[in-house]
């Protein structure tokens, strides 16, 4: 027990500082996405239902959706931990750790682990993603099954120990990567159920291997073995290939997410402009950032003193979406229903900014606290409901 509270903790030291670098690299965005074929090897099988072995149907959906990507998004590279069947070490633990360091070593922008479900009782259905954290009780209790079929898997939180160490780490992770993992994981689900696939939601679980890799991550069971009528389907070339597109697409999308998160496509906005304003009759004047948050509001019935003219001034942008966002969307954040939509030019033509002000001192003066939630948040100059250039 002493080595392995020494090894998670040398692991949550190495992480905290390598996760804190490394989610300030997040802004180069998807270049490098690792696909892991959960299971493999004669000592790892996964379950194992009517002749039909887990390890076989992850390997043969992984390389599916692999081909995919390097053939529709050439410009991303596509490691996998295995293309064959194979184990890395006749350890579990070390098996789920050679993976990750695999993933590591390839210094991976996203990590999908790709793997089968079963349960005891053959009605059980659906898929489910699943994100390094730990559950509440009664998640845990509900997902009993899940657990006892793959309990190696799971990071042991008996010793009081181990389970600081990890709770630590879970919440450095709410920092640096928990985000994207979330994101990635909300949009593998929404993409199954576009499919037409019975959904179970997005899960928190103390996994090994997604502890274990310093990037955004993801592990997805890809439907019920012990189904009769799901066995059949992803045994079928159909079903994998639906399978293999359904998470294709959540990638694709993840892609676009990460892009317009990262607010780089088209830079901060230039003082000149030509863009008229057509909204000066329509719009409504929005607090600052600095009187929207809780710690920094403003004294009742005290004027704003940095409201912008309705019609033109700075603002700072948080986000970019190829498609127009519900002001209460999550991905928002503390920002939700507080956002001003502007519009422009381009590919990524919403763009959702949170304040409004005369000058681009003032929206600097508030810029540190917006970056707090969105890191690579800009100061831009809009007019009307556009941004001007």
């Amino acid at each position: 027990m002493r080595r392995l509270v020494f090894l998670l903790s040398f692991c949550v030291a190495f992480a905290l500082c390598a996760n804190g670098a490394a989610a300030e690299n997040i802004a180069r965005g998807v270049r490098v996405i690792v696909i892991d074929a959960g299971h493999g090897g004669p000592n790892f099988p996964g379950a194992h239902y009517r002749g039909v072995y887990e390890k076989d149907l992850n390997l043969k959906v992984a390389l599916k959706l692999g081909a995919m990507i390097e053939r529709e998004l050439p410009e991303i590279k596509v490691v996998y931990t295995r293309k064959t069947d194979k184990q890395f070490s006749t350890s579990l633990t070390k098996d789920l750790q050679a993976r990750a360091d695999i993933a590591n070593k390839a210094e991976g922008d996203l990590f999908l682990s790709i793997h089968t479900n079963a349960a005891r009782s053959t009605a059980a259905r659906g898929v489910e993603t699943l994100i390094m954290g730990e559950s509440p009780l009664e998640k845990r209790l509900n997902d009993e099954v899940l657990f006892a079929n793959n309990k190696e898997e799971f990071i042991d939180m008996s010793d009081q120990k181990t389970a600081a160490i990890v709770r630590a780490y879970i919440e450095n992770l709410r920092f640096t990567y928990g985000e994207y993992s979330e994101a990635m994981a909300n949009l593998v689900q929404k993409s199954y159920k576009a499919a037409g696939r019975h959904v179970r939601g997005v899960k928190p679980q103390l996994l090994k291997v997604l502890y274990a890799t310093n990037m955004p991550g993801v592990l997805t069971e890809i439907g019920f073995m012990s189904n009769p009528e799901e066995l059949r389907y992803m045994c079928s070339e159909k079903g994998q290939t639906e399978i293999a597109r359904s998470l294709f697409n959540a990638v694709r999308d993840y892609v676009d997410f990460v892009k317009g998160i990262q607010l780089i496509e088209e830079g901060p906005a230039s003082p000149a402009s030509d863009v008229k304003d057509d909204s000066a009759a329509t719009a409504q004047p929005a607090k600052t950032v600095a009187s929207a948050t809780k710690d920094a509001a403003a004294p009742a019935g005290e004027p704003e003193k940095r409201d912008a003219k309705i019609g033109k001034g700075y603002t700072i942008q948080i986000l970019a979406s190829t498609k127009p966002l519900r002001p209460n969307d999550w991905q928002f954040k503390s920002y939700k229903n507080k956002v001003i939509e502007l519009r422009s030019k381009g590919r990524y033509r919403y763009k959702y900014c949170v304040g409004r002000y005369r000058t681009e001192a003032e929206a600097k003066a508030d810029l540190a606290v917006v970056r707090k939630s969105f890191h690579d948040a800009y100061v831009v100059r809009y007019e009307g409901n556009s941004v001007a250039r």
